[in-house]
């Protein structure tokens, strides 16, 4: 089969397309057959050696969507199912989804019922599932004004979509560090941009829910920026800054707001069901960015990692490319 692997940091160079062998089945696995998979920026990391619990060789890959090929439970996972598959190890501490047949634990593997397309999926797994989270724990109602930060992420751009499919007439800002997107911004949905000036917003707006995607680095000018009973989710961190520091409970929260998260690694089959039914129900208007394949792998991330990138990248691998046809 087809596989990106990757024998040592370094950059897009790094990834290398190659014939290996297709992965046999063990015990409690199953292998999957990838119809498609999402680029994440942690990948970028872990191809640029920023992981210190990943080796190499290895190939990338923290997310999948396709059908079962081969099953060790055939009950749950028969022959021909389709599937989502997120978080776990996959791509960390074993082989991932950079490829064209994935090898994965029976427990990381979610059965779905869906009649959306692969390229609709395949922008969904990891991305929205992160963003549905937020957007549930953000309590959001008809009566919000939000605040994205960081809102040309993928995770931002999902997150609007999800507002916007259901409360159409909800204000919704992106924080941006300059205003060369605004049109791609506004197509994706915001109202409004709020510039982000070294982590500090310059407005005088309020906002009664935050999705804080730049993460402790931003959280405490973030919380300026609440209105008493207003809820910030923290679940990004694309300011590379990992904890807060100097952070006084009491005084940081001192106006009735609330700071929460949410964990993508609390997943279940019956959330990413949840999830889906959402997406189908509302109509969220679900598309991917940018649309690769296996060979423009290092285009892909290059794309990502660029100051043009917007939105969710994404990998296809159409049926008649798979190399055992």
């Amino acid at each position: 089969m087809k596989a990106v692997v990757v024998r040592k940091a370094g950059d897009s160079n790094v990834l290398e397309l190659i014939q290996v062998d297709k992965p046999q089945v063990k015990s409690g696995w199953s292998l999957v057959k990838a119809m498609g998979f999402g680029i994440n920026r942690s990948e970028i990391f872990t191809r640029q050696g920023l992981s210190p619990s990943v080796t190499f060789p290895r190939i990338l890959g923290i997310e999948c969507v396709g059908v079962i090929e081969e099953t060790t439970d055939e009950q749950r996972l028969p022959v021909g199912q389709k599937i989502i598959s997120i978080m776990g190890e996959m791509g960390r501490d074993f082989d991932g989804s950079y490829a064209e047949y994935v090898p994965l634990p029976n427990e990381q593997i979610y059965p779905i019922s869906t009649q959306l397309d692969w390229a609709t999926l395949a922008t969904i797994p990891e991305t929205y599932y992160t963003a549905f989270g937020a957007y549930q724990n953000l309590k959001i109602t008809s009566r919000d004004t939000v605040l994205v930060r960081a809102g040309a992420s993928g995770i931002g751009t999902a997150f609007v979509k999800l507002v916007k499919a259901k409360f159409p007439d909800v204000n919704v800002y992106a924080s941006v560090r300059n205003t060369a997107k605004k049109a791609q911004l506004l197509d994706a949905g915001y109202d409004d941009l709020v510039i982000d000036d070294n982590g500090v917003l310059k407005t005088d707006v309020t906002f009664t829910k935050i999705l804080e995607l730049v993460g402790p680095a931003t959280i405490k000018d973030s919380l300026g920026h609440l209105q008493e009973n207003g809820i910030i989710c923290s679940c990004g961190q694309l300011g590379r800054k990992w904890y807060l520091e100097e952070f006084d409970p009491i005084m940081e929260l001192k106006n009735n707001v609330y700071l929460t998260t949410f964990y993508s690694g609390n997943v279940s089959q019956d959330k990413i069901q949840k999830m889906l039914a959402y997406i189908e129900k509302e109509q969220v208007d679900v598309r991917p960015e940018r649309v690769f394949d296996l060979d423009s792998i290092q285009a892909a991330h290059d794309y990502l990692d660029s100051v043009a990138a917007f939105g969710k990248v994404i990998v296809l691998n159409k049926e008649e490319n798979f190399s055992d046809k």
